[in-house]
């Protein structure tokens, strides 16, 4: 069995039964039956069901909020949200996929020469429990308008969700089997991976997971799209706005408990505001409402499990014993990590060089420029960067010499469906959202006309 448990109470909230390979075989061979059917039909067609998912969604958005914040403890207010933006992602869909994979006309030496969109067929989807709707529907989204069907297996922790996510669809009048959800623990996966039934994979998570998934697709020359951690820098220059700047780190770093791979994960600090940037942010961290993720006024809750704050525990201590100093935070209690800020952070540290997810980040200062690069890629990951500076020429200066997948000024590092999404090395690779992740999993065809 797989239980569902509330991170806050601790108490068990659902068991499931795993799925069997009988199980798994049905479900593919229902896929692999629907696909054929299914990329027949027509955007039209596709985009009026897409509509009705994101009715679905915001109908009952407090009903699918409600399950996200038992489940993994996100407080109820930033659950709703992310019901709205999985609205958002399938109306974007709805309206753009026909235009985005359109026959491109190329001019040749043919007497008529173009690319060709076509859907590959069953996608698995491996899905962590951090955005347990949001994550899904950023690739179901556009999987399914692609002319896709996809099947998921969610983090084991997040199964209700899992069950929750079929049910939109259903609802949402798709056909039986377009997309569904498998009750598996990690160890089947690759069972399911090397089914020849399912043409790619898409996976959120951790590099340990990416890696195996990533190795398991290569044996079976499968497509894969890995969007992994991140240790998200916020750089702020002596010339940036203040006030505005910590109000945007604050909530970069905080929102979601801290656990996200896009979260502000150092806090980078040009000498000269250093100290008063850090009297200011330390205000707004104290003053963030701690409490039961169900309660709307809370903006901090547990994290997802106990042993992802023991993790963070660890990180924050091992760093202190290397010099760092804590300047507020640094208790736990079981699910409960305080929020935690550092100081004298150096890029030896497990706070600085590791990805930390959850409530905690340290300040490492820098005096120049090229200094504040090289912190900013002192890093194996390379998710994204938010710099902080009123100077548009500086920022353009800086960019290019940046290794993320995304650069963001003056704003913490987000996703947004009209924009690509993903990283550059340990982060990942390929590309999410817009019409760069539309088209990651298809057949980009050429056609030929003598």
């Amino acid at each position: 069995m797989i239980l569902s448990k509330n991170p806050y109470t601790g108490e068990t909230i659902e068991e499931h039964r795993e799925s069997s390979s009988e199980d798994i075989d049905n479900a593919l061979e229902k896929a692999t039956a629907v696909f054929h059917e299914w990329k027949t039909t027509s955007f039209s067609f596709r985009s009026k069901l897409m509509l009705n998912a994101a009715e679905e969604l915001r109908k009952n958005k407090q009903e699918y909020a409600e399950v996200i914040t038992k489940e993994m403890g996100k407080p109820i207010k930033q659950s709703i949200a992310e019901i709205e933006k999985c609205a958002w992602v399938c109306e974007y869909y709805a309206e753009n996929a026909e235009k985005q994979l359109a026959p491109e006309v190329i001019e040749t030496d043919a007497a008529n020469s173009y690319v060709n969109y076509a859907p590959l067929g069953v996608v698995l989807a491996i899905m962590p429990w951090n955005y347990p709707f949001w994550q899904v529907f950023r690739f179901a989204a556009p999987a399914l308008m692609a002319g896709n069907v996809g099947v998921l297996k969610h983090a084991s922790n997040v199964m209700m969700c899992g069950k929750n996510l079929e049910k939109v669809f259903i609802r949402a009048g798709f056909p039986e089997g377009c997309f569904q959800n498998l009750t598996i623990g990690s160890k089947k996966v690759e069972e399911v991976l090397q089914d020849k039934r399912v043409k790619a994979v898409t996976l959120t998570g951790s590099e340990g997971a990416g890696s195996a998934v990533a190795a398991t697709a290569g044996r079976q020359i499968k497509k894969s799209v890995l969007e992994l951690g991140g240790s998200n820098p916020l750089v702020v220059f002596d010339d940036a706005d203040l006030e505005e700047a910590v109000g945007t780190c604050v909530q970069a770093r905080f929102q979601n408990t801290g656990q996200s791979c896009i979260a502000g994960k150092r806090l980078l600090l040009q000498e000269s505001i250093a100290e008063k940037f850090t009297d200011l942010f330390l205000k707004k961290v104290k003053d963030l409402k701690i409490g039961d993720p169900i309660d709307e006024d809370t903006f901090i809750g547990v994290q997802a499990r106990e042993d992802l704050a023991e993790d963070l525990e660890k990180q924050v201590k091992d760093s202190v014993k290397m010099g760092a100093k804590i300047l507020t935070g640094g208790e736990r209690k079981m699910a409960f990590y305080a929020p935690t800020v550092l100081k004298d952070v150096t890029p030896q540290m497990p706070v600085f060089k590791e990805e930390t997810f959850g409530p905690a980040i340290g300040i490492t200062t820098f005096k120049t420029e090229e200094e504040a690069v090289d912190l900013i890629n002192a890093t194996q990951f390379g998710l994204g960067v938010s710099l902080f500076t009123t100077s548009k020429e500086r920022a353009q200066k800086l960019i290019p010499q940046i290794e993320d997948g995304a650069v963001f000024v003056n704003e913490l590092v987000k996703s947004d469906p009209r924009l690509p999404f993903g990283g550059t090395k340990k982060s990942g690779y390929g590309r999410e959202l817009s019409n760069f992740g539309i088209r990651e999993f298809v057949n980009i065809q050429t056609v030929y006309f003598k």
